[in-house]
């Protein structure tokens, strides 16, 4: 019995099928045969041993979890409650590149934000699901992405450009016609697969290889360089360009405005000499102490602020049924600072703004500002808001009238400054005047109110002390 298993459990063994004891016929209940397994079992677990701790042996166990790579599919993320589709705008990686955990793969734009599509794991992608410029919801297939490889070396950057000299000189001339390619492709490469040391020569041909790029570089960008052409002469040219989603949705917010709100808009003009001077007394000493560039927003938005005190319905808004019943007072200011961006208006929201100071107000409205130009702004950022304020003067703008942003009640208007001649005490003087511009919705507001929240601004504007008592 114990010569039959001896024997079965050596040929179950992939390593022991040829060894001796595999094959011997010498009886195993004998002591000799004992003896002879006991040898044979030794130095077949040893031999067995040394070649699992062999180079050869770790590399084999290495190549197959390859084999265990898994495919995962990435969808379109949840972008906000409101927000369930949005239109593909370009993919930031290629087929075949290698992207690590939560790098950006794509670019989603919705009618609010662009929303940024990260890879939920390391590895690389095997195929693009959608097309860009098509309109993609949440949830759907987006990239097949290919995870469990090892990364290669130097990352996904080094992914690119793996081979040093031959991948560089032919990124390179890929912009190129064919004829230069071609060209490009029979002289340096004999010269480079010459040399023994890649990395030694690189440097030598790119400058050599980076001449002829500069020539295709105008035909690599044939759409945004043609619109700008000046047309010929007599020749009547049309363009027609898709409206992008934030345009849109900006063009349908205004137009509901105007059919909701009945707006009226009032004027005044401020001095702008005591604020000015302040501003210039303290900026440097302010910019010093806290890194805040001291400008005039922050000053018009303490003013409202304290101006909504005594009338709190600009602060309000309308809400119910139709077009509404209700009316909503706050205790909180949340102003919405408009600011203009390549792709239009937004309006992110300086939240709690009534417990701020003047440079507290100054540096969240620089921190949204800069988020807004680099397109880094969420859905929270713009969430809400109880009262807009806009600056048209920063573009040269004297005087207008802006729109309610519904719901709130009302909007101000600022606009560039501009030297004037004023009477100040029975003497005519030049003074840096500014046109104010408050646009209210008359159904909560009445021209009473409205003016005189205009007025205390503008009081308080140009007597900056006045909101030290206030």
């Amino acid at each position: 019995m114990r010569s039959q298993c001896l024997r079965r459990l050596a040929t179950q063994q992939p390593l022991l099928r040829s060894s001796p004891l595999a094959r011997t016929s010498i009886p195993l209940s004998s002591t000799r045969g004992v003896a002879y397994a006991s040898r044979t079992w030794r130095s077949s677990y040893t031999a067995l041993e040394s070649q699992q701790s062999s180079p050869a042996y770790q590399t084999r166990h290495f190549s197959l979890t390859r084999r265990f790579s898994d495919e995962q599919i990435v969808k379109v993320p949840e972008m906000a409650e409101s927000i369930s589709e949005g239109t593909l705008k370009q993919f930031s990686k290629q087929v075949g590149d290698y992207v690590e955990l939560d790098e950006e793969i794509a670019t989603i734009e919705t009618d609010k934000i662009d929303v940024a599509v990260n890879a939920p794991a390391a590895g690389t992608i095997k195929e693009f699901l959608a097309n860009e410029e098509d309109t993609v919801t949440v949830g759907q297939d987006l990239v097949k992405l290919e995870t469990g490889g090892p990364a290669p070396e130097g990352g996904a950057q080094k992914a690119k450009s793996e081979p040093d000299s031959p991948a560089s000189s032919a990124q390179e001339t890929s912009s190129q016609p064919q004829g230069q390619t071609e060209q490009a492709k029979s002289s340096p490469p004999p010269k480079q697969e010459s040399t023994p040391e890649p990395s030694k020569p690189a440097p030598k041909p790119s400058p050599e290889a980076s001449k002829p790029a500069p020539k295709p570089a105008p035909s690599s960008k044939p759409s945004t360089s043609e619109p700008p052409k000046p047309a010929a002469p007599g020749a009547r040219e049309e363009r027609r360009v898709k409206m992008n989603r934030m345009r849109l949705r900006i063009a349908e917010r205004l137009k509901q405005s105007q059919n909701t709100a009945a707006s009226l808009t009032t004027f005044n003009e401020v001095d702008m000499s005591a604020l000015m001077n302040m501003r210039s007394l303290y900026k440097d000493e302010i910019l010093k102490k806290t890194g805040v560039k001291l400008g005039f927003m922050s000053a018009f938005s303490k003013a409202a602020i304290l101006a909504m005190k005594e009338i709190p319905a600009v602060n309000a808004s309308i809400e119910g049924e139709g077009s509404g019943d209700t009316i909503v007072y706050r205790d909180y200011v949340d102003i919405s600072i408009a600011v203009a961006t390549e792709k239009g208006l937004v309006t992110p929201i300086v939240r709690n703004a009534e417990q701020l100071d003047m440079v507290g107000i100054e540096r969240e409205i620089a921190n949204l500002g800069k988020k807004a130009r680099d397109s880094k702004l969420t859905i929270e950022d713009m969430a809400g808001g109880t009262f807009t304020i806009s600056n048209g003067g920063v573009f040269g703008s004297l005087m207008g009238t802006p729109i309610i942003n519904l719901p709130q009640t009302a909007v101000l208007g600022l606009h560039a400054i501009k030297d004037k001649p004023v009477v100040v005490k029975g003497e005519i003087v030049i003074r840096p005047m500014m046109y104010l511009a408050l646009t209210y919705d008359h159904r909560l507001l009445d021209g009473r109110e409205a003016v005189t929240f205009l007025v205390k601004i503008k009081e308080m504007i140009e007597d900056p002390r006045k909101m030290l008592f206030a």
